[in-house]
């Protein structure tokens, strides 16, 4: 008897096939290690899945930027921002949380970075969660 792939599927939240350009920063121990651009799989609300140019370390934290297939007015394109952790890796295919989104407007035109930047919203999360982290401790201590 083959079950229903509904019965099987064990995830809460539905996914939605949408394959978009995505550029995204990579950093463990709080330090960008990784940049680069990709495409997108599926989107759900709480995660991504997405192709890397290089595989990813799993528990690492990501800033995914994508492509929305929106514009805002019929005329501005826009970027949803994504800040996760990566939960699976599979060579370049991985999946990540969304711990914390926004919608940006973005230029015409897209330029690849030539090189990793270190500094921005990547940075100030992994550096808050950091903080976070050691009030945990220091509470619980």
């Amino acid at each position: 008897m083959e079950l229903n792939k509904k019965e099987n599927e064990r995830r809460n939240k539905s996914r939605f096939a949408i394959q978009r350009e995505v550029r995204y920063k990579f950093a463990e121990g709080g330090v960008v290690v990784a940049s680069g651009l990709g495409q997108t799989g599926d989107i759900s609300s709480g995660g991504v899945a997405f192709v890397a140019e290089r595989s990813l370390t799993r528990g690492g934290l990501v800033e995914l930027s994508i492509s929305w297939p929106m514009l805002l007015d019929q005329n501005c394109p826009m970027r949803f921002i994504v800040f996760g952790r990566v939960l699976r890796c599979a060579g370049r295919r991985a999946v990540c949380t969304i711990d914390r989104y926004e919608f940006r407007t973005q230029g015409r035109t897209m330029m690849a970075s030539a090189s990793t930047r270190t500094d921005g919203m990547l940075q100030r999360w992994a550096d808050g969660l950091r903080k976070e982290s050691l009030k945990a401790s220091a509470a619980g201590a």
